[in-house]
């Protein structure tokens, strides 16, 4: 008998202890889905060829799905056996994500669309016109490409990839609350914070892999293994290229698979980590992981719960949760920073591409590979922090507000780190070199390309000896080219010689931008320091606002608080913000790119300067609300610890407290606890 008592501590804190491991690798697991899946957004846009407001709503399908279950999940949840909720949940999003990879199989390999090649085949290195070519082949494209939008339009295969992301969006909603709710029941209170900061870190770095595997997937072809790469000739630079997108979600789909398994076999509860509040002070030398036997009612053993009593006290308290001032604060104050979170991270790396002149591969992997683990090592740093100081509710608000201003004067800092605008003939620039913003297509015709004709609509650009980009070899104004793909070369352009007369000038352009200048690298170089600096220190006051968050609300409703957090959230902060960042920042559009039916596509040129202000000018209206919302939340956290604390004296005395006064003596036990005011939910 001594015996088994002596094991039963080790096997209830091993049990935990796999929970915890098991629970990171989810988050590690549902991250590496959900990023994976934002960096082959692009790639599924081409591959199905469906308009940008569509994919926005595929994206969207994942919250779609999420929401539709989100607060009964969490309600009932509660009451169930949560880790065997979470395997399922598991098993779902793994479905989602073969669901979504399946139209690869059964779609016809991908035909790239081309003008140049129809007139020189891959092999030669003839000379074609592009002034003529420009006029006599324009309208033949257009006709075969409206012919060809018709039949690709009566496709439905992204169906499939809708309904895939909302399966992972209904397959997530069970892992947050439930698996956070089951680990603050049963760990140590002062252990709490430093496991969420574990768990949180394992979630960010799911992230950075996502990010790799898209950048290694985007860099091969769709059709990778079932073509010759030879005859291919457009690399993953080129805007028509499409990547193996549905590669990535094959491996990230086994991995969620994988990260399930555990779940199965963890029990529905566990004894209380280092023994309950009461047993502790009973007796003090029972220290153990485990509730002694002296309680009655221990809690591996439920009693069964039917959903109709459920249902019936379902109402009650989402009246009880949301009349708790603290909680609704909070999730005012987290609705309005992820507002600003979503915006920025949803748009980080175009911004890095126009104001920078990155690409966007190389965007996405340094978000990845250097912006990520510095939020990583912020949130295992904020948890830490919590237990070694073993701070207060009042404690984490303040880390929480301290680390949030910091990295707004980071914030503020990337404002005055910019470089001009690329130099574009006749939207940035004239086509005489003098510095212009036009946001008219007819400032691409000028007396050097008038003779060609040229469609204002294509967006193919060259770049030319004199560090001038133009819209299209047409509107360069060149004779002839040679070579043939992406080795093209351009010669006789007409405006590169109006602006360069001299008979020496080089007036051949090449295909592609032109790079930017040299100390805009440099001045990259400052902005990714500034982030990084500024990803850890934000980041430090994640767990702090979590545990402010977990410590406001009566333990009852907790594992309902986080669902309906999640389901706010997800609603008010994760869909609006790109809608309403990316109609802000598509009117500092300079250059339109057409779609093959006709109808405006996706933009190609930025005024890098009015994107700056419009970006950064909206993260900086978000964080300053947020910042005016964590005073509130402050004063009021404050006012109910000192009411907490004149309450505990009252009762200590045997007194009612009454606001901040002490009324007249309670006269027996059973009368203070029925008027004695709850100590959460204040």
């Amino acid at each position: 008998m001594g015996k088994d008592t002596k094991e039963r501590p080790t096997s209830c804190c091993s049990k935990l202890k796999m929970f915890l491991v098991s629970l990171s690798f989810v988050y590690f697991a549902k991250a590496f889905q959900g990023s994976y899946m934002k960096s082959s957004v692009t790639q599924i846009e081409r591959r199905f060829d469906i308009p940008s407001s569509l994919i926005g709503v595929i994206d969207g399908s994942f919250e779609i799905g999420n929401l539709l279950v989100i607060a009964f999940v969490s309600y009932f949840g509660a009451k169930l056996h949560r880790p065997r909720l979470i395997a399922i949940g598991c098993l779902i999003m793994a479905a989602g994500s073969f669901l979504t990879a399946l139209p690869h199989f059964f779609q016809e390999r991908y035909q790239y669309e081309t003008t140049i090649l129809q007139h020189s085949s891959s092999n030669s290195s003839e000379s074609v016109f592009p002034c003529v070519a420009n006029q006599s082949g324009a309208e033949n494209w257009a006709e075969k490409s409206k012919a060809a939008c018709e039949e690709v339009a009566s496709s439905t295969m992204w169906i499939y990839v809708f309904l895939g992301n909302m399966l992972r969006g209904i397959g997530e909603t069970p892992i947050m609350p439930l698996g956070i709710a089951y680990l603050d029941d049963f760990a140590r209170e002062e252990n709490t914070a430093f496991y969420i900061a574990c768990i949180q870190t394992a979630g960010i770095m799911g992230p950075v892999f996502g990010f790799l595997l898209g950048s290694l997937c985007a860099k091969l072809y769709v059709d990778v293994g079932a073509v010759d790469l030879e005859t291919v000739s457009i690399d993953h630079r080129d805007s028509r290229w499409v990547g193996a997108w549905w590669l990535g979600f094959l491996v990230t789909g086994v991995v969620m698979l994988l990260a399930g398994i555990p779940f199965w076999f963890i029990p529905r509860s566990l004894p209380k980590q280092g023994g309950d509040g009461e047993g502790r002070r009973a007796n003090s030398s029972e220290q153990d992981c485990f509730i002694g036997e002296k309680n009655k009612q221990p809690p591996q053993k439920p009693h069964s719960v039917r959903f109709s009593e459920l249902a019936k006290d379902f109402l009650p308290s989402l009246k009880r949760l949301f009349s708790n001032t603290v909680f609704l604060l909070i999730m005012l104050v987290s609705l309005v920073q992820v507002n600003s979170f979503i915006g920025m991270v949803t748009f980080k790396p175009k911004f890095i591409e126009q104001i920078y002149g990155q690409s966007p591969s190389k965007a996405i992997f340094l978000i990845g590979d250097m912006n990520l683990p510095a939020v990583a090592l912020g949130i295992i740093t904020g948890g830490f922090v919590m237990k070694r100081f073993k701070l207060s509710v009042l404690g984490a608000a303040r880390l929480s507000i301290t680390t949030s201003a910091l990295s707004f004067m980071g914030l503020l800092i990337q404002y005055f780190l910019q470089c001009e605008n690329t130099q574009v003939a006749g939207l940035t620039v004239s086509y005489q070199g003098v510095k212009q913003i036009s946001y008219q297509q007819e400032s691409l015709l000028s007396q050097c390309n008038l003779n060609c004709s040229c469609s204002l609509k294509h967006w193919d650009p060259v770049c030319a000896h004199n560090g001038i980009t133009y819209a299209s070899p047409c509107l360069a104004g060149c004779q002839t080219s040679k070579g043939a793909g992406k080795n093209m070369v351009f010669h006789n352009c007409t405006c590169v010689e109006a602006e360069w007369p001299s008979p020496v000038a080089n007036s051949s352009a090449v295909m592609g931008q032109c790079p930017r200048r040299a100390d805009c690298n440099h001045i990259f170089k400052y902005y990714m320091a500034v982030t990084v600096v500024g990803a850890f220190v934000v980041a430090c006051g994640a767990t702090p606002g979590y545990i402010v968050l977990l410590r406001s609300i009566q333990p009852d409703l907790k594992a309902l608080a986080l669902g309906m957090q999640t389901l706010i959230i997800r609603t008010l902060g994760g869909i609006p913000p790109p809608i309403y960042f990316g109609a802000l920042i598509d009117r500092t559009c300079l250059k339109w790119g057409y779609k093959k039916c006709g109808g405006r596509g996706a933009c190609r040129l930025y005024d890098s300067n009015a994107f700056r202000v419009t970006f950064l000018g909206l993260i900086y209206g978000l964080y300053s609300l947020s910042y005016l919302l964590w005073g509130v939340l402050y004063w009021r956290l404050s006012h109910t610890q000192k009411k907490l604390a004149l309450q505990n004296q009252a009762k200590a005395n045997g007194t009612e407290i009454r606001g901040e006064t002490c009324a007249l003596p309670l006269h027996s036990k059973e009368e203070r606890e029925r008027t004695a005011e709850p100590e959460t939910g204040c």
